[in-house]
């Protein structure tokens, strides 16, 4: 069976992703499958995630997915490279290709400036460009150009993630046949696309209870509709409280820290008021804006550079139809899987109770109990 892999968050699933998912199975022939493997409560860009992971793992199932795992969150919370590393790693074990959406659909485009970013000489260029005080995209824009490569592919979020996955696919070894799949519209666009809406548009109309049911596909509505929505502005509080009580040490364990950036990011949060106004202080054109927005969710989670780097022991199912259970059986033995709820005796399960009590605070209508990751129940559709 031929199974498309993709990584993805779904924060919200839109029509785009829909179509996504389609493409997927149309270009690898009727006998296909999808596995997602998809960020839990806590999404890439330092974030809350929308809605709860259950309910947007059933939105894709019913949208074309067969079988949902869930991205751990050491993973979710890694930069845009340590996120791709994982997930490919990952779905190496289970699926023939990885499909994702690009800018560009040339394959052998992205691919060779993945061989160019992994190549010896691009990590003294890059450090040569940081030096001369560049932020972390623009040097990697000129550090490529210089080793006659062309850089005009991340310029784009979804190239720059796709890149990412083929390095990851390269320094890997992995058998994973690339499958991008061009995405139109703009990534970051405030106002929604009829047809390819961007996710960072329907949060801001389900924010401000908006009309956003008209850009999900229809299945999906009436699942999504069901869950609270999260917001980082309704936990701000919680995550003042904790930066604001943190000691020299813990700041100095954060991910994200070098080069004395921790201890800027301390002086902050001892200073300022809110927390707009600690990241605005601590923003520079060296860093950007998405590492101190995960740096401070690192902080606010416990989440310390040790703990990120660490293996991941298992990985959750959150929801499969028939053919994401024959998948399974087909795995059973051979890889770390777990359902969504089931405790275990390892350190990572008490970090996943404690992420899911914590975003039990970002609910916008007023805190969620805690303890409901003990209640979590994997979900299935015959």
């Amino acid at each position: 069976m031929q199974i498309a892999g993709i990584i993805c968050e779904y924060n919200p699933l839109h029509k785009g992703h829909e179509k996504q998912l389609t493409l997927a199975k149309s270009l690898l022939g009727q006998d296909s499958a999808v596995v997602c493997l998809m960020s839990g409560n806590f999404v890439q860009r330092g974030y809350p995630a929308i809605v709860d992971k259950s309910l947007r793992a059933k939105a894709a199932i019913a949208c074309g997915a067969d079988l949902v795992l869930e991205l751990p969150i050491t993973a979710c919370l890694s930069s845009a490279e340590g996120f791709a590393a994982r997930g490919v790693e990952i779905l190496s074990r289970l699926c023939t290709h990885l499909c994702f959406g690009a800018e560009t659909e040339q394959q052998e485009e992205i691919m060779e400036t993945a061989r160019v970013l992994n190549s010896p000489a691009f990590s003294p260029a890059l450090r040569e460009y940081l030096q001369k005080g560049l932020s972390f995209p623009a040097a990697r824009q000129a550090a490529l150009e210089s080793l006659g490569a062309s850089a005009h592919l991340l310029t784009k979020p979804n190239n720059i993630l796709g890149v990412e996955y083929c390095k990851a696919i390269l320094a890997q070894n992995s058998d994973l046949i690339p499958l991008p799949i061009h995405r139109p519209g703009d990534y970051h666009a405030a106002d929604p696309h009829p047809e390819n809406p961007s996710a960072t548009a329907l949060r801001l109309k389900m924010e401000s209870a908006g009309d956003w049911q008209s850009f999900v596909p229809e299945k999906a509505r009436k699942i999504l509709a069901q869950g609270q929505l999260h917001t980082r502005a309704s936990g701000e509080k919680a995550m003042l409280y904790r930066l604001r009580t943190m000691t020299e040490e813990e700041f100095s364990a954060l991910p994200y820290g070098s080069e004395g950036l921790w201890r800027k990011l301390m002086h902050a949060a001892r200073r300022e008021n809110t927390l707009e106004e600690i990241l605005t202080a601590v923003k520079s054109k060296r860093y950007t804006r998405s590492r101190l927005d995960r740096m401070v969710m690192c902080a606010f989670l416990g989440l310390t550079e040790e703990v990120l780097s660490q293996p991941v022991p298992y990985v959750r199912v959150l929801a499969f139809n028939e053919t994401g259970r024959q998948i399974l059986r087909q795995q059973k033995g051979g890889f770390p899987l777990r359902h969504a709820g089931e405790p275990m005796a390892h350190p990572y399960w008490g970090l996943e109770t404690r992420a899911q009590d914590l975003y039990g605070l970002f609910a916008q209508d007023g805190p969620e109990p805690p303890g409901l990751e003990k209640k979590r129940r994997i979900y299935y559709t015959p």
